[in-house]
């Protein structure tokens, strides 16, 4: 269960199209079911993927709902299993293998393309049999009141891998990543959506340019909340939908690490500011250089509780995103299955209350940033830094 780690790297989807007209829970059963994945230990295939149970990997059925439905959410894992071949250890069997189809044909002084496609197709399915497949796990928890699923990777061949993986399995619904413009139009109130579409650099609803369009976000976002951490008090309070009661105080602040970058003719400059920041003297010299905040190390705290996570400025991904500590309790007495329940509600409560204190972040950076008066808040903020 990645997902239920205390510390795990997330991204999110909006779910779009048409739910079935039929009861989701059984539709998602079935579909679940009919896609689970397939072992290809005792083959000698390349590559499978399908659908497993989010605590037990190797059990791909889902006949009942207590294998996927946790109240309103659907949780299941995305299992790849791959086997792969180093270079050097397939090109000396090909070149044994075309040495002894040339002793059997004499009147050939090289092997034909084709008979060098099937020998080489040969020798890797013989070697397939004989290495065992490895296995990658991505866990997904689909959140039916937001309609919104939490993924737990952020590498783009397994978001790629689970993105076609769910079109194909859920016909007819298919997923947006909630990216930076699309996540601060689910922020702000309907005041501010006017100033959010005018400042939203592009013209198109294609995903990439929607993303790079808008890199403006991020970077004046980590910029703001460098120079909140700085020089006021980092308190906060509540304004989003979510576990934590609205109006409640938090803090949040930016340190150990900061990523800074800059394009030139030349190619990207980055600059990787680590350790606790005092001064952000290093980060401070870069942002005069001409340098942009895009990645940061953002803390979260409520009371006695502690999120700490690396925001990705460019994607508002969150890499290592650690939440207060779920442990398993195990007795004589409760019954594990019961446990295991109890913990993924608790986790998933610590995870959606980390995500609220960031969105409710977010808003209050976008009352700032979407006001006719930010040029000025920007100049201030930038004049304070060469200080």
């Amino acid at each position: 269960m990645v997902l239920l780690n205390n510390t795990v790297s997330i991204c999110q989807f909006q779910i779009l199209g048409t739910l079935p007209a039929t009861d989701l829970a059984d539709w998602i059963g079935e579909r679940l079911n009919r896609d689970g994945f397939r072992s290809i230990e005792q083959t000698s295939e390349e590559l499978s993927s399908g659908w497993v149970q989010l605590d037990d990997y190797q059990e791909s059925g889902f006949d009942g709902l207590h294998t996927f439905q946790h109240d309103h959410y659907f949780a299941f894992s995305l299992r790849r299993d791959q086997r792969k071949l180093p270079t050097a250890l397939l090109k000396p069997y090909i070149l044994k293998a075309e040495e002894e189809w040339l002793a059997a044909n004499p009147q050939f002084k090289r092997v034909p393309k084709q008979q060098r496609e099937d020998l080489r197709d040969a020798v890797r399915g013989s070697l397939f049999a004989k290495t065992l497949p490895t296995p990658a796990i991505y866990d997904a928890v689909w959140d039916t009141r937001s309609n919104l699923i939490t993924f737990s990777s952020l590498g783009t061949s397994a978001v790629d891998l689970f993105v076609d993986q769910f079109k194909k399995s859920f016909d007819g619904l298919r997923l947006v990543p909630v990216h930076p413009i699309a996540r601060a139009g689910q922020v702000i109130d309907d005041s501010l959506q006017p100033a959010l579409a005018k400042a939203n650099g592009s013209s198109s609803e294609a995903i990439l340019e929607q993303i790079e369009a808008n890199q403006w976000l991020g970077t004046d976002f980590l910029l703001w909340l460098m120079h909140e951490t700085m020089n006021a008090s980092s308190e906060y309070s509540v304004n989003q939908p979510g576990p934590a009661v609205a109006g409640d105080g938090f803090v949040a602040y930016l340190n150990d690490r900061l990523l800074l970058s800059a394009s030139s003719e030349t190619g990207v400059q980055k600059v990787t500011v680590t350790g606790p920041q005092d001064h952000f003297s290093e980060v401070r010299t870069a942002l005069q250089g001409g340098k942009d905040i895009h990645e940061s190390v953002l803390y979260l705290e409520k009371q006695e509780q502690l999120w700490k996570m690396t925001l990705k400025g460019g994607t508002f991904h969150f890499a290592s995103f650690k939440a207060p500590s779920v442990t398993l309790e195990k007795d004589d007495i409760t019954d594990p299955a019961m446990e295991r329940e109890a913990v993924f509600f608790e986790r998933m409560y610590l995870l959606e209350m980390g995500l609220q204190l960031f969105d409710s972040l977010l808003a209050t950076f976008l009352q700032q940033r979407l006001d006719e008066s930010w040029a000025n808040k920007e100049q201030a903020i930038r004049t304070y830094l060469t200080v």
